[in-house]
């Protein structure tokens, strides 16, 4: 018989470990490909943390930032749970060791970023979320719950509707008294983004085979100001630069968002498609910092300094070239206030799952709030649950290694930061012949298909989500929600339709 005691947590960063830590006293098996860190998008955060900690601020004004950037879809119970959470959230990582920057009294110095009405985000330099994985990986690695296991988990094993293990890239099961699916968002199946290349939706897609329910999986944030210099994956420059004060300009040097409403403090999805714009009529599209900060960026932001200055940019003298990339997903695998997906056993946090924290569009530096927090309720639940009887299972064949290059130009075009009827219905047609025809490319033209699919059928233009055909809100702000089986149909009718 094999052991069942353990908790599988799949994905290392910020979200895997923090729940693996909350786990405690129960064993813990964390599964990455990778060393734990390594590629996670948490790590990879510049700007901070939001946390209602100023002597201005409370968590009423937070929540109330929260719910207007989500526009309309934001759950009001989950938000109010998990900003509440924001102040030990912040006690906590820096009981870990995490070095947040404090002024000469040692008070925690905040930041402003678009859409926040109080400078409420803790920070690192503009390399925060690099030193709260390291924090928090250095705590885990001391946990004696905690283990670590180099693997890549392919498919989830249900045993009677439950998941009852987890079988890997080399064909072997390993069971478990419960799985958490920690393993970030879908970034790489963009042709422009700022994740790590091998963020694709491998959990997502993991959760949607074994039956689960995925929410709002059209809502795909793009950050407005990645770093234009070829890269792939592309450099991001912070929403903390323009929190500084710096503006977004053509290559004439117009600011054309000085007239708009908060003008490049606007919610992401304004200036991204403000942006989208000036790029779409032939400009260049620059963030001069040169009158805000100056000979002060380097101090201020030594990592998109050094980042700049590769290039041959010197962000004290000279603008520095931007477009909007794939950044963040707000949709996922729909979650309960504990982190419960609609597959008993399977539990999601961070970036994969969707807990309705952050609506249609996510207020800048929820994220790593939530990837902190998530775990903590999803502890609770497990350790509330007995451990599932011990099961022989089977070693099962292992799928192909994915290829996410051929949907990359396939979603960006369809799905990016405006869309329409006839190209997703296009790109749906696509992604169906690629998921049944390319072995390779299957896994994540599936996530592709899921995305267009409910992009498609979203009528209306919120948040994230803008139709070029729909431009206007629907009266009454509704979730969408998909499960493999059903976006399956979808596509095949409509691809059936067609040929018809």
């Amino acid at each position: 018989m094999h052991d069942t005691s353990s908790v599988l947590v799949i994905g290392g960063g910020l979200a895997g470990l923090s729940t693996a830590l909350a786990l405690a006293p129960l064993p813990v098996i964390v599964l990455n490909p990778a060393s734990p860190g390594r590629d996670a998008a948490s790590g990879w955060a510049q700007g901070g943390i939001a946390a209602a900690i100023g002597a201005d601020d409370d968590v009423a004004l937070h929540v109330a930032d929260t719910l207007a950037a989500g526009d309309g879809l934001c759950n009001p119970d989950v938000v109010a749970r998990f900003i509440a959470g924001g102040p030990d959230l912040i006690a906590r990582l820096a009981g870990f060791g995490a070095r947040f920057d404090r002024d000469g009294a040692g008070a925690l110095r905040l930041g402003l970023e678009a859409a926040h009405s109080r400078r409420r985000i803790v920070h690192a330099g503009d390399a925060t979320g690099h030193e709260v994985l390291r924090a928090v990986h250095e705590a885990a690695r001391a946990a004696p719950h905690i283990r670590f296991l180099a693997a890549e988990a392919r498919r989830l094993v249900l045993h009677r509707g439950a998941v009852a293990g987890v079988a890997l890239a080399d064909g072997e099961v390993m069971p478990a008294r419960a799985v958490v699916l920690a393993t970030g968002g879908i970034g790489g199946l963009y042709a422009h983004t700022t994740n790590p290349r091998g963020a694709w939706g491998q959990g997502i897609l993991m959760a949607a085979r074994a039956g689960a329910v995925l929410a709002d999986m059209e809502f795909v944030q793009f950050h407005p100001t990645a770093l234009d210099i070829g890269r792939d994956p592309m450099p991001l420059i912070s929403e903390a630069v323009r929190g500084e004060g710096a503006w977004l300009i053509d290559e004439t040097g117009n600011r054309f968002m000085a007239s708009s409403a908060q003008a490049e403090l606007a919610p992401r999805d304004v200036v991204a498609r403000a942006v989208w714009a000036q790029l779409s009529a032939g400009h260049r599209v620059f963030l001069d910092a040169r009158t805000a900060l100056g000979a002060r960026f380097a101090t201020r932001f030594p990592a998109i300094t050094e980042i700049c200055r590769a290039a041959g940019i010197d962000p004290a003298t000279q603008p520095i070239p931007v477009r909007p990339a794939a950044h963040f997903h707000m949709g996922g695998i729909a979650v309960d206030g504990a982190g419960r997906s609609t597959v008993p056993g399977l539990y999601a946090a961070g970036e994969c799952a969707a807990t309705f924290l952050h609506g249609a569009n996510r207020l800048a530096s929820n994220s790593l709030l939530e990837a902190g927090i998530a775990g903590l309720g999803i502890a609770a639940a497990i350790r509330a649950n007995p451990p599932p009887t011990a099961l022989a299972l089977p070693a099962i064949p292992a799928p192909a290694t994915p290829d996410p290059a051929p949907v990359r130009p396939i979603i960006s075009a369809a799905a990016g930061v405006l869309r329409n009827r006839d190209d997703l219905r296009d790109a749906i047609a696509a992604l169906l012949d690629l998921a049944e025809t390319n072995q390779a490319a299957a896994d994540p033209a599936l996530v592709g298909l899921i995305i267009a699919t409910a992009a498609f059928s979203r009528h209306e233009s919120r948040g994230a989500h803008a139709r070029t055909d729909f431009p206007e809100r629907a009266p009454t702000p509704q979730h969408s929600r998909l499960t493999l089986v059903r976006a399956l149909n979808v596509a095949r009718g409509l691809v059936g339709a067609r040929a018809a």
